[in-house]
Formats: structure tokens, C-alpha cells, sequence
């Protein structure tokens, strides 16, 4: 960590960062999660961007017109620990790959303020740990409804849904073959092979 700290321009402390610091960094892409500093270097695989557009093209097209938005990396997303927690002294401030937020007054010009209602994360070796056990402690906290984790080169989405007390329950998976069907989007179902290339 000390390294990255040495990286980031004009950075003083080691901990407990804010949105307010986040928006004075102006080189590289960052996150925040409970204040400490994730690099989002280097830029993402040719494959994490082809299984992206694909999964952003279909649910673009899915959610047009029903009041529901979808959004692609870089978009920043807000998770405050409280309702009434000031913007700039949040602490945890994450890049999606892919964002479904269905309350339009969650979204102002600089993001989304809250849980969106479907995070996709895809899986690289850079960001691998983050994604399967910080990222989902962090949405299931935070009351992202739905967590998909998207495995590039198995083919694999793993889903999380959250349930009566608040928690993910076991991750439903679906490989190419499968036909991924949404639980808090009841209509919403992917067939795998349109979103995985064949080789």
C-alpha cells in the first residue's frame, strides 16, 4: 500500500480517504472501499471487454424504457455507511463493470449515490480476490440486491441474491450452456453462449 500512496498525487495519509480525496486525484483509476485505496491498473483484457459490451448491449436494450439505467465502467458509485452521511466524507467509492439502477434520484452528474439494484463484476487475475470476497462483503453490506461475478475464461456467472435477512444466499451458477435468469428482474434472462465467446 505504501507504494500506491507514494503514487497518488498530493496524498498525505495512509487511511480513511474520502470522496473529497478521491475527486482531487486526477491521474489513474482508482476505488475507495472503507477509505483505503484500490488501484484499477492496468486497463481491463481484450476478453473482459468483449463479455462487458456484450452483457451492456442486452441489458440496455432489456431495461429501455422501463425507468431502469444501465452503466459500464469507469462509473463511479457512492455507498455511504448512513442515509444522512455527507457526499464528500464517504468512504467507499467503487467502479462496477456494470451498473442496473432503477432509482432515477440515486443518479446525479457524477454517479450514483446508493446501491444500485444488479452489480456485474468479470473476473481478472488483477482483481480476482477483491471481486469474490471484498466486493461481495461490501454489496451484500451495502444492499446491492443482485451480485453477478462473471468468470471470463471458465464461463461461469456466479449469482448472489439477497434474502430475508439481508445476506447473499449461495450463489446460483450458470455456465455457457445455461440460460442466466435474474431474481430481482424477474423477465431478465441471458442465454450465456451471446455473451461468452466460443474460443
Amino acid at each position: 500500500m505504501g507504494d500506491l500512496v507514494m503514487a497518488l498525487p498530493e496524498v498525505k495519509k495512509e487511511t480513511n480517504y474520502t470522496y473529497a480525496d478521491y475527486l482531487a486525484w486526477d491521474q489513474g483509476r482508482w476505488e475507495l472501499i472503507d477509505g483505503e485505496v484500490w488501484d484499477m491498473t492496468p486497463a481491463p483484457s481484450r476478453l473482459h471487454q468483449e463479455i462487458s459490451i456484450n452483457f451492456s448491449s442486452l441489458l440496455h436494450e432489456f431495461f429501455k424504457g422501463t425507468g431502469c439505467s444501465v452503466y459500464a465502467a469507469p462509473f463511479d458509485v457512492r455507498l455511504p455507511d448512513s442515509d444522512n452521511a455527507e457526499d464528500y466524507t464517504v468512504t467507499t467509492v467503487v467502479q462496477p463493470d456494470i451498473s442496473v439502477i432503477c432509482d432515477q434520484s440515486k443518479l446525479d452528474d457524477r454517479g450514483c449515490a446508493g446501491p444500485p439494484d444488479l452489480i456485474i463484476e468479470i473476473l481478472s487475475p488483477a482483481t480476482a480476490a477483491k471481486d469474490l470476497k471484498v466486493k461481495r462483503a461490501l454489496y451484500e453490506k451495502h444492499g446491492v440486491q443482485e451480485y453477478w461475478l462473471v468468470h471470463p475464461t471458465d464461463k461461469v456467472v456466479m449469482s448472489y441474491h439477497l434474502i430475508d435477512d439481508g445476506q447473499y444466499g449461495k450463489a446460483r451458477i450458470f455456465d455457457r450452456d445455461d440460460i442466466l435468469q435474474s431474481v430481482r428482474f424477474e423477465e431478465l434472462t441471458i442465454q450465456l453462449n451471446a455473451i461468452f465467446p466460443e474460443s
